[in-house]
C-alpha cells in the first residue's frame, strides 16, 4: 500500500514539474485509449452474428463460423501469400535502402548538401498515395505513359502495364521504398549521431580508413536499432498497406493474382456482404499471427543477438 501511494505521489509531483509535457502528450494518450483500448471488447463480434440493434452483449454467438468465410475461400491462400510476400519485399529493400542512405549521408562533409538531401528524401513521405497513383499512371499508361514512349523510341512494343500482374510486385516495392526510405533513414542517422566519437578517434589512431570504421563501428552499433525496427515490421507482416494497394491498383481484377492482399480482399467482401463479424474475424486472425511472429522472432533474436531484442 505504501509503495502504491509513493508511486501516485511520484506521478503527481512529476505532472506538477512538467505540466507542458503532459499537456502535449495528452491528445495522443486520449486517442490511444479511445481507439485502442476501448475497442478491445468489439473483438467479440468475431465469434458472433453481430446485430447492430442488439449490440455486442446480446448478439448471437456462432463460434468459429465467421472464420470459415475466409479460410474456405478459394482466394485465402493467394491473398495471404501476397500479403506476406509483398511485406517481405518492403521490409528487406526498405531497410537496405534506408541503411545505405543513412551511411552515405553520414560520410558526406558538406552540411548544406546533407540537409538539402534529407529534405528532398523526406518529401515523398508526405505525399498522398492518391497523388502518387496519378504520377504512376503518367509513367505506365498505355498511350501516353513515359515508359511506353521510351519503349517506342527504342523500337520496342508498348506494354499495357495495368494488365501485367507479374511486374507489379516490383512496381509496388519501388514505390513503397521511394516513399518511406527517407523517413527510415532519418531514424538511422539519429542512431549514428548517438555513437561515441571517441570510438572513431581511436580507430583513426590505429590507422583505420573510413570504410573500415563504417564496417567495424557504425554498422555493428546500428544493428540493435535495425533489428528492433525489423521486429516491429514483422509484427505487421500480416497487415498489407491498404492505402497504397487500393490507391495504386484499385479494383483492377487483372492484377489481383499478385497484388490482392488480405486487407483489400476483406474490404471488398465487407463492401459486398456488409458483415462486420467476418471482417473482424480476419482482423483478429491477422493480429494473432502478428503477435506470434513478434514473440517468435524476438525469442530468436534474444538467443543469437541479445542487444537487438525488444525485451
Amino acid at each position: 500500500m505504501n509503495t502504491h501511494l509513493r508511486r501516485r505521489k511520484g506521478l503527481l509531483s512529476d505532472i506538477l514539474k512538467n505540466p507542458t509535457s503532459y499537456v502535449l502528450v495528452f491528445p495522443a494518450m486520449l486517442y490511444t485509449f479511445i481507439f485502442g483500448y476501448m475497442t478491445y471488447p468489439y473483438m467479440m463480434i468475431a465469434f458472433q452474428r453481430f446485430n447492430y440493434k442488439k449490440g455486442i452483449w446480446n448478439s448471437e454467438w456462432v463460434g468459429l463460423k465467421n472464420f470459415e468465410f475466409f479460410f474456405r475461400s478459394n482466394k485465402a491462400f493467394t491473398v495471404t501469400f501476397n500479403t506476406i510476400f509483398l511485406n517481405m519485399l518492403f521490409i528487406f529493400f526498405g531497410t537496405l535502402t534506408a541503411l545505405t542512405i543513412a551511411l552515405v549521408l553520414n560520410e558526406l562533409r558538406k552540411k548544406l548538401f546533407v540537409k538539402l538531401s534529407q529534405s528532398i528524401m523526406l518529401f515523398p513521405n508526405f505525399i498522398s498515395w492518391i497523388v502518387i497513383s496519378y504520377v504512376l499512371y503518367a509513367f505506365f499508361s498505355m498511350d501516353m505513359g513515359i515508359v511506353n514512349q521510351l519503349l517506342v523510341k527504342l523500337h520496342l512494343d508498348a506494354v499495357n502495364w495495368y494488365t501485367q500482374p507479374g511486374v507489379w510486385p516490383v512496381i509496388l516495392t519501388v514505390m513503397h521504398v521511394w516513399k518511406g526510405a527517407g523517413m527510415s533513414a532519418v531514424i538511422y542517422l539519429a542512431t549514428i549521431t548517438g555513437i561515441d566519437d571517441t570510438l572513431y578517434e581511436a580507430a583513426q589512431i590505429d590507422g583505420a580508413n573510413r570504410w573500415q570504421m563504417c564496417l567495424r563501428i557504425t554498422i555493428p552499433l546500428m544493428m540493435p536499432t535495425v533489428v528492433i525496427l525489423m521486429l516491429l515490421s514483422i509484427g505487421k507482416i500480416m497487415y498489407g498497406d491498404f492505402g497504397m494497394i487500393y490507391a495504386l491498383v484499385g479494383d483492377n481484377g487483372t492484377l489481383y493474382p499478385t497484388t490482392d492482399i488480405i486487407d483489400t480482399y476483406v474490404f471488398r467482401s465487407l463492401r459486398q456482404v456488409g458483415d462486420p463479424s467476418e471482417a473482424m474475424a480476419v482482423g483478429l486472425f491477422q493480429s494473432a499471427v502478428g503477435f506470434i511472429l513478434v514473440f517468435g522472432t524476438n525469442w530468436i533474436t534474444r538467443t543469437f543477438f541479445k542487444d537487438g531484442a525488444l525485451y
